[in-house]
């Protein structure tokens, strides 16, 4: 029950988070889209910075219940963080939920219940095989960097664009909660000098500086709704692809609970997609969606 909580806490602050950055992000200069640069310039606006705060706080809460659970069991918790995004922008948007807003929180809501109750994930020992897990995480990583090369190819449409940024953002905040999984294991075996002698916090530190360009882009450059639902998506099956790969983790496979499990991750995604193309989601940066199209690359 304490992952669970920490789990769904860290999904609330990710999720106001996230609204508060893409209102700040979409009045960014076009110009450092995709660029470090861009980062210097939106930790000068206050409203990005309590979205990035609260992120931070979403993200020790998270590497607590990573801590003390399984990445299979966090992951999908984590993904109810456009609940939390729906009703903050509800609010200031003042939309009702309607029938594709329930649908979609049912569904993802029944989604999550449905993959942890058949799916019951159990922890177990790290792969000893290095390779396999150099496999994993670089086919996860290169699949990143992959779309976010195509999103920034000439003549790629600004909605495929914050969507492709979105799904390589998550697939490697599912890789960061891999190896936080990880770091958190070896602190607890060695303590500090065991930590800060292992390649791992060092790599979560770049990879959460390249996740955080490569989605303040996509919030700086077309609507919250074109973005944080492929981002929510990506990253629990980049956890969960991590956690069954070389992480250990165990989940049921007769045929009744792999039905249940796929049904629950469709459901999921399915809820994801409704939620996130809900009117209440904030229209942010409509106008700058114009200019980005005309904007010569």
């Amino acid at each position: 029950m304490t992952v669970i909580l920490l789990a769904l806490g860290a999904a609330c602050c990710l999720g106001l988070g996230f609204v508060f950055q893409q209102a700040a992000a979409q009045h960014a200069p076009m110009k450092d889209f995709l660029s470090v640069r861009l980062l210097l310039d939106l930790v000068r606006m206050p409203l990005w910075v309590a979205g990035i705060g609260l992120m931070v706080v979403g993200m020790a809460l998270g590497a607590m219940a990573l801590g003390m659970g399984d990445i299979t069991l966090v992951e999908p918790l984590l993904a109810t963080n456009l609940l939390f995004a729906m009703a903050l922008s509800r609010r200031l948007t003042r939309q009702r939920l309607g029938r594709s807003g329930w649908a979609g929180l049912w569904l993802l809501a029944g989604g999550v219940t449905a993959f942890i109750v058949a799916g019951r994930p159990q922890g177990g020992r790290s792969s000893a095989d290095q390779t396999w897990q150099w496999l994993i995480m670089g086919v996860v990583l290169g699949s990143a960097l992959l779309l976010a090369a195509v999103a920034k190819r000439e003549r790629v449409h600004v909605s495929l664009e914050a969507a492709l940024l979105g799904i390589a953002a998550g697939l490697i905040y599912g890789l960061q909660d891999a190896l936080t999984r990880i770091s958190g294991e070896r602190f607890g075996h060695g303590g500090w000098g065991a930590l800060l002698t292992s390649w791992q916090p060092y790599a979560i530190v770049v990879l959460g500086v390249l996740a955080l360009v490569l989605v303040q882009s996509a919030f700086e450059s077309a609507p919250l709704r074109l973005s944080l639902p492929a981002l929510t998506a990506a990253q629990p099956l980049a956890g969960i692809a991590c956690g069954v790969g070389f992480l250990g983790d165990r989940l049921q496979v007769t045929a009744g609970a792999l039905a249940w499990e796929v049904a629950g991750i469709v459901a999921v995604v399915a809820g994801i997609v409704l939620i996130g193309s809900h009117p209440a989601m904030p229209p942010g940066a409509g106008r700058r969606t114009d200019e980005r199209e005309l904007e010569p690359r």
